[in-house]
């Protein structure tokens, strides 16, 4: 069974009073009293059950045991020194794994991640996917960035942006497609949905249509997915304002009606709480911030 190893201040005491020969320096470069210094040798040497200093009336002298002991702890101390350091130093640059869903990843954060590169050159964000709650005790994970009511209890939760819901499609539907003026023509246009097939019927009782059937037409696991068949053309799906913004802002697709419903659910930073003192956190959260307050949706039923 390995020894019991003495505690840590006083190897640190003992290593800088060897290399001055003086109690009194060794004070002063471990902001201690000289006392401190002189109590953690005696505790050191009363461990190891022999002398590791000959106290002369005007020097300090290392015993044979001390010459031996010096040279290994100094060794140790840079090396947890280093490794410290090199921690430190991770924290403010390297990987930053974020994970997120996937339709937000594509259509919102990957195309805005030029930017956070731009300010922060030193961090490399990683990105990965997924729509379930995120166990941070388990994976190797930083931040996530979830959609939801903000109930995730025990860690940092903020919320980043709300949405409202809308129709959007194609420009060319509307040049070549059947007429698309009120949402009464949406019975003559294919109705493109994701998992949530309920906000379809949501929007047309809030229009107060009732003779469109909002259960009909493909659906799509992801949002990203349904954005890109209206892209394509296949049909008219409702979007939500986060997500789509890129589209209608570069003309992919446009809104053929001014009727928009509140989101259930917003869009979340969650992390530990402890991890947003570490500066990659820090420094990603305050860009996040900054680029979810550049987009502000509405929330009312215009």
């Amino acid at each position: 069974m390995p020894s019991r190893l003495p505690s840590l201040n006083a190897l640190r005491a003992f290593e800088a009073a060897a290399r001055h020969l003086s109690f009194t320096r060794a004070a002063q470069e471990l902001h201690v009293t000289q006392a401190a210094v002189s109590h953690q040798i005696k505790s050191l040497e009363e461990d190891l059950g022999i002398p590791v200093f000959r106290r002369l009336n005007r020097a300090l002298v290392l015993t044979g045991a001390g010459r031996t002991l010096f040279p290994a702890i100094g060794e140790a101390l840079a090396i947890m020194t280093s490794a410290v350091d090199s921690l430190h130093h991770q924290d403010h640059a390297g990987e930053l794994t974020v994970t997120t869903m996937d339709s937000f990843a594509a259509t919102w954060l990957v195309p805005k991640l030029g930017r956070f590169r731009k300010s922060s050159p030193d961090i490399d964000v990683r990105i990965t996917t997924s729509d379930e709650s995120v166990d941070f005790s388990r994976v190797n994970v930083d931040m996530a960035i979830r959609y939801g009511a903000g109930n995730w209890p025990g860690l940092s939760v903020e919320r980043l942006m709300t949405e409202e819901v809308f129709p959007v499609c194609a420009p060319s539907l509307l040049q070549s497609g059947p007429p698309l003026t009120s949402p009464a023509d949406l019975k003559n246009h294919t109705l493109l949905h994701d998992d949530l097939r309920v906000d379809w019927r949501m929007w047309l009782m809030a229009t107060g249509e009732e003779g469109i059937d909002s259960s009909k037409g493909p659906g799509y696991q992801h949002s990203n997915l349904v954005i890109l068949a209206a892209e394509q053309g296949d049909g008219v799906a409702l979007a939500r304002s986060v997500l789509v913004q890129g589209a209608l802002d570069s003309g992919r697709l446009v809104k053929p009606f001014d009727i928009a419903l509140p989101g259930e659910f917003a869009y979340y930073m969650v992390c530990p709480k402890a991890n947003l003192k570490r500066p990659k956190v820090k420094a990603f959260r305050k860009w996040l911030v900054e680029e979810a307050k550049a987009q502000k949706p509405k929330t009312d039923i215009r």
